[in-house]
């Protein structure tokens, strides 16, 4: 094991290398000219939607450590850097004279990733809001209000429309749609499955939605706009509460190797599967019996695992389609190079300051290593 700036450090370089390509081609209004399109055989239409997946998908990952003060030295150059680029990505993507306008109309996919922009926008308010100039605002208010247009499946996708409003109404737009949110909420709600678990719609799936969308999505909404119902603020406990428990099976899942079951669709985003860990360790929230240094070091396992795997990258430095390394077999007919980039949300933690325990304390095994190695844990119960 290593020590936590040490792992920080690593997990900085996997940003950068998974972000990189993607800003910097996004910040010169050339994300459609230097991307590949990697997908499923005969699945050309993805190309209408997979510029705007890997802008969206990435900056909802990095936002919370975009939106960090106080860094320092090479870590500060790199934000500052990285915050730069995002904001000029943004501008380009959502200015319909931009040679690199995106598309947030045409097909139900943009209403996907209008909301990973939109999530975005919520986890950082100064880099990727304030700062933008006017122009800019009205462009990303009006392509998220085009996505308006998309009517959601009856599953998860009924959060995307939502976190678009809850982001309209942190904006102050005022034609913002409480229906929407409403919806949602009380949906997902009659889908609550017991122990820390929904359903992906009326029925269970064993996949990794509870973090890719559910839970995530359905924290940051109440926390946006949960003062404006007295019954959406009601329903904030709840939900945190659930998604502790969810949080505690996800770190259960990782073996003492690093690894984790590849069970249900959507494996393509690797690590993203761990975004309601990633986000509870990012609030301080995890439960007192489970130690931030042994999250970090159970995260770090599985992102070297999946990182380093042969064929991760292609020669450019662009994602490629697998879960440990490049395995085209693994992506559905609605995966492409684009979809990839929902692993950055795995990244989560490093919006806590370095000096934050989760970082600064000393490295320790996660659950299933210290179980497999002989010691003698409490059981672990389910969520009443």
């Amino acid at each position: 094991m290593f020590d936590g700036q040490s792992d920080r450090r690593y997990w900085l370089d996997v940003l950068n290398r998974i972000a990189r390509p993607v800003l910097e081609a996004g910040a010169a209004a050339e994300l459609k000219k230097r991307m590949p399109v990697e997908a499923a055989p005969g699945m050309t239409d993805r190309a209408h939607y997979t510029h705007l997946e890997a802008a969206c998908r990435l900056l909802c990952g990095i936002a919370p450590w975009l939106e960090l003060t106080d860094l320092r030295r090479e870590e500060e150059t790199l934000r500052a850097e990285f915050a730069d680029l995002a904001r000029r990505a943004i501008a380009a993507a959502t200015n319909p004279d931009s040679p690199d306008f995106l598309n947030f109309t045409q097909g139900g996919q943009p209403v996907v990733d209008a909301a990973f922009l939109a999530h975005a926008l919520l986890r950082a308010p100064v880099q990727l809001w304030g700062r933008l100039d006017d122009a800019t605002k009205a462009h990303v208010v009006a392509a998220l209000r085009s996505s308006r247009v998309i009517k959601p499946h009856f599953n998860n996708w009924l959060l995307f429309s939502a976190t678009v409003e809850a982001f309209l109404y942190k904006a102050g737009v005022a034609d913002w749609d409480a229906m929407r949110i409403d919806y949602a909420l009380r949906q997902h709600e009659q889908w609550y499955l017991g122990d820390g678990v929904y359903g992906d719609g009326p029925e269970f799936h064993w996949d990794y939605y509870n973090s890719f969308v559910i839970q995530p999505m359905m924290i940051d909404i109440v926390e946006s706009v949960g003062e404006r119902y007295p019954d959406w603020a009601a329903k904030r406990e709840e939900i945190l509460r659930r998604a502790q428990r969810y949080a505690v099976i996800q770190e259960r899942l990782i073996s003492p190797e690093g690894t984790f079951p590849p069970i249900g669709r959507s494996l393509a985003y690797r690590f993203g599967a761990f975004q309601t860990l990633a986000q509870i360790a990012l609030r301080r929230e995890l439960p007192a019996d489970l130690a931030p240094a042994a999250v970090r070091c159970a995260l770090t396992a599985v992102i070297h695992r999946q990182i380093e795997a042969p064929g991760t990258f292609d020669d450019n430095g662009w994602l490629r389609i697998g879960f440990a390394g490049a395995q085209p077999g693994i992506g559905e007919r609605y995966i492409s190079t684009g979809s990839l980039y929902l692993c950055s949300v795995g990244l989560l933690p490093l919006g806590l300051p370095p000096e934050d325990d989760f970082w600064s304390a000393p490295p320790c095994a996660w659950t299933s290593q210290r179980i497999w190695a002989g010691e003698n844990l409490s059981c672990d119960h389910a969520l009443h």
